[in-house]
């Protein structure tokens, strides 16, 4: 639609008002009742991320000789993911906007790595589980590559067997999760880095969701099978520092195994009046604000602020696990992160979703099988209580069933 730019300019207190009222009807976070979108690790880290943000809001990223602050910034957060993450000393790695921005630029680096270092050409091809996240077909359509998804196993798994048959001599990368959005389960990478290694194509992990969780839910105790650059398999990861790093969107990490790999992502254009133009990614400009949150967000949090803001999520996740369980719903597969989903072998889960948000929640679905999703944050411990009672009340309406009284009386 064409929109009237307005003659004359309105005082700040006028928008301001304005833009809180056009607010009034968007999902409540802030109320804890948001499990997608948002990650709410409280008042404090919000606090840090707007402050740290606006301090570099008008610098850019584009620029290092001229924002030399921002490229050392960028150095350490990258420095910081690295490290959790295994990565050996040459790896290098770059901050991008977001999951879908780092799936994309690892691709692109992969597709050039195998044409120019194994010879391939012609139409090339990436093998993915089905779990695996849309921003792999939206990067093969925009290279022009195929993508062949491939059916997960029962446990809900990318299946290595059936993923090598899926392989030929056009492969050129294959994709595990860690985990994958839809489940909240991490692929066997073990088995994928051996098939890797084993076939010589390259292995990217997307761990735009646990990237920033799954290293801390192990140094508390979590059972977290090897999933990053300990398995030498792995060449790619990608890591979403706006999500479990809970700093300011948007923010994200595209790690190689060694700076070799990384140089195949990067533009480097020098044909044209304006002289030489060099971009690790996609974009051009990249607000330095991006950049600086999320320094500022990692040194505020360091590792014990993280395990214990992590301890909280996967607190919340084991609360909720146990209270859906009791009114009869089958989790899908064993979570161990932030992501759980669960089905229920009677009720209408679209029904019993639309009932929650009628209550104010705003959360996802799995549609194959079709679940009930939540991503949690820090927050959420504080509200599962009201989730599970919110819960209970929408079955009742969805199936028309009266629930156990007691579950009722726990969580009113």
């Amino acid at each position: 639609m064409l929109c009237e730019m307005p003659q004359h300019g309105t005082d700040w207190p006028t928008l301001k008002a304005a833009m809180i009222e056009r607010g009034s009807g968007d999902a409540k976070w802030r109320e804890g009742k948001t499990a997608v979108y948002v990650f709410n690790a409280g008042e404090d880290v919000a606090a840090v991320q707007k402050k740290a943000y606006t301090l570099y809001m008008s610098e850019n990223g584009l620029g290092p000789l001229a924002f030399p602050s921002l490229k050392t910034m960028e150095d350490e957060v990258i420095g910081m993911g690295l490290k959790i993450l295994h990565a050996p000393p040459d790896a290098k790695g770059t901050m991008t906007s977001g999951g879908t921005d780092s799936i994309t630029m690892a691709v692109k680096a992969a597709r050039d790595y195998a044409c120019a270092e194994r010879g391939l050409s012609g139409p090339l091809n990436i093998v993915a589980p089905y779990s695996a996240h849309p921003a792999f077909d939206k990067a093969a359509k925009l290279m022009e590559l195929e993508i062949r998804r491939v059916s997960v196993g029962p446990d809900l798994l990318a299946d290595s067997t059936a993923m090598a048959a899926a392989c030929d001599k056009q492969t050129f990368m294959l994709v595990g999760s860690a985990p994958s959005f839809p489940y909240g389960l991490i692929d066997h990478i073990s088995q994928l880095s051996g098939l890797a290694l084993d076939r010589n194509i390259w292995l990217h992990v997307d761990a735009c969701v646990g990237g920033y969780i799954a290293p801390f839910v192990r140094m508390n105790g979590g059972d977290i099978a090897p999933f990053d650059f300990e398995l030498p398999g792995v060449m790619s990861m990608s890591a979403d520092l706006h999500k479990y790093g809970y700093c300011a969107k948007g923010a994200s990490t595209v790690l190689f195994r060694d700076a070799a790999l990384h140089e195949h992502m990067v533009f480097d254009c020098s044909d044209w009046p304006g002289g030489r133009m060099i971009t690790p990614t996609l974009a051009g400009t990249r607000p330095g604000g991006a950049i600086s949150a999320a320094w500022a967000v990692m040194n505020y949090l360091g590792v014990e602020g993280y395990r214990e803001k992590h301890r909280q999520v996967t607190d919340a996740r084991e609360a909720i696990e146990a209270g859906v369980s009791e009114l009869g719903f089958e989790i899908l597969g064993s979570p161990q992160l932030g992501i759980v989903a669960f089905t229920h072998r009677e009720l209408d889960i679209f029904a019993t979703y639309r009932n929650m948000y009628q209550k104010g929640w705003f959360t996802s679905l799995t549609t194959q099988p079709r679940a009930l999703h939540l991503m949690l944050s820090p927050f959420h411990i504080q509200v599962t209580d009201v989730y599970l009672r919110d819960l209970q009340k929408s079955l009742v309406k969805a199936d028309d069933t009266a629930q156990d009284n007691d579950f009722e009386a726990r969580y009113s």
